[in-house]
């Protein structure tokens, strides 16, 4: 969709943010900046990712603006960030899907897994990653371009379709994701669609 409906422009992301450190079983052991996280092979730090789907059960996809150093112009699922230190994740997913999105909503976390991708010769993500779920109206979102380059909602069978074309521009992250809520948590999806 066109950003005619967008948000505000505003910067809600920078490489100098301090990020939470974490170690595999998802304690904190201190704060690195998010430029430094993502060099190399990346440090392991804590991370969240949101699905957003509409009443008629389309998911809301995004696509990362081509000023992102890692995946950019890539989709991704409706919203992906860290939380702030000292922040908790209920607060963080709400402050972050509203800053990204224009989009305020009851979330439900679901799962979390660590993993670790590179991007080309520019650095890596390497992430222990909440995934969350919610509901949202088309009419309610409201993307900041600074962040969000288009967006579109999807039916399940159609983002199968996009996740499973190995050629498609999709942020690593979301095809492991959508991945284990189709093969794991999919009834969840569905409870909170039918809710």
């Amino acid at each position: 969709m066109a950003l005619d409906q967008a948000g505000p422009a505003r910067v809600v992301s920078s490489d100098s943010e301090q990020l939470i450190l974490v170690d595999d079983r998802d304690r904190e052991i201190g704060t690195l900046s998010k430029g430094a996280c993502h060099d190399g092979d990346g440090v392991l730090h804590r991370a969240f990712s949101v699905f957003l789907f509409d009443p008629t059960g389309r998911l809301l996809i995004q696509q990362r603006v081509g000023e992102k150093r890692l995946w950019p112009l890539y989709w991704a699922n409706s919203c992906c960030s860290h939380p702030r230190v000292g922040e908790d994740m209920a607060e963080a997913t709400l402050r972050r899907t509203e800053e990204e999105l224009g989009v305020r909503a009851e979330l439900e976390f679901v799962y979390k897994f660590q993993y670790q991708a590179h991007y080309e010769d520019l650095g890596a993500e390497h992430e222990l990653c909440w995934v969350h779920i919610g509901r949202t109206a088309e009419t309610e979102v409201r993307p900041n371009p600074s962040e969000i380059a288009d967006w579109r909602f999807l039916t399940p069978a159609e983002v199968d379709a996009l996740i499973a074309d190995e050629s498609a521009d999709v942020a690593p992250w979301f095809r492991m994701e959508w991945r284990e809520l189709r093969r794991a948590h999919w009834q969840r999806v569905e409870q909170l669609l039918n809710g």
